[in-house]
């Protein structure tokens, strides 16, 4: 018995468990997947629940919003995750301690490669400075990105992320409300990483009227699966990469740390698809 869970606040939502129920199931493993709501539990709190999971037999948990950053504070790093970055979202307990990973950061890069091939970023412009932006921000970092603009409208804490970027050696800036018209024109990548386009936050985050020069688009969000931004994107012409993919692979990489098994992502997918077919268009 493999036992997992999520810790997170209103995610009753997730499709994590059928994941890395279905992954297990591939590799032999009876899983289990519980969903650790704040909004659920009374009086929650991240080091007590992270306690309790430790010693009621969780080989380890998934973190989300709004806990990933504080959660980065309580484990020791794997080696693979990059010291500025400052969240996880994986959390495996070991007997010499808590063990944390990013797998956001890494499933971003795998699904890119796996989208685009060879093919560098360029110059990306990424909207959304937050926990899922800080994730695909190092991604863009790690995949040799020319440049990597980033606009939010918190300027406080997009000009936060970009500092965190150029003290780990990448080329980033902050893009403000009047030169996001440019950036947009000039960017080979766009990237959302704000709730817009989800089911509860119709819309699309960028001016869809400055389409056409770009190279790939990426959406976050994955509930629906083809989004405003997603479908105006590639009208333009533009090639896209779905939410699914970085759900899949972060997965994938997450189930990867917490099982020690090595997943066949091609069957994987293949097995998820089938399964859920209905994950094909959200």
């Amino acid at each position: 018995m493999l036992k997992l869970g999520l810790i997170g606040k209103g995610i009753s939502r997730s499709q994590s468990a059928r994941l890395h129920v279905l992954l297990g199931r591939m590799c032999g493993m009876d899983v289990t997947y519980d969903y650790l709501d704040s909004d659920v539990i009374k009086d929650f709190d991240l080091i007590k629940q992270l306690t309790t999971c430790a010693e009621t037999g969780y080989a380890g948990v998934n973190v989300t919003h709004p806990y990933k950053t504080s959660a980065r504070k309580l484990i020791t790093p794997r080696k693979r995750l990059p010291e500025a970055l400052g969240s996880v979202n994986t959390v495996v307990f070991r007997e010499d301690g808590w063990r944390g990973d990013n797998t956001d950061f890494v499933g971003f890069m795998r699904g890119y490669q796996k989208q685009f091939g060879d093919a560098k970023p360029g110059t990306v412009l990424q909207m959304g400075a937050g926990g899922v932006g800080l994730a695909t921000a190092f991604g863009l970092r790690g995949l040799g990105a020319d440049k990597i603009l980033i606009h939010d409208k918190d300027a406080a804490r997009g000009e936060e992320l970009v500092a965190t970027l150029v003290a780990a050696n990448a080329n980033a800036a902050f893009v403000g409300e009047d030169d996001l018209s440019d950036a947009v024109r000039a960017s080979d990548g766009l990237i959302n990483c704000t709730p817009v386009g989800m089911n509860q936050y119709p819309g699309c985050p960028f001016d869809t009227d400055l389409f056409g020069g770009q190279k790939w688009a990426f959406d976050a969000v994955y509930t629906p699966v083809q989004t405003a931004f997603l479908r105006a994107a590639a009208k333009s012409g533009i090639d896209v990469m779905t939410g699914f993919e970085l759900f899949f692979f972060q997965g994938i990489e997450a189930f990867e740390v917490f099982s020690g098994a090595e997943i066949d992502a091609d069957a994987a997918r293949d097995e998820y698809f089938n399964a859920y077919p209905e994950a094909l268009t959200g």
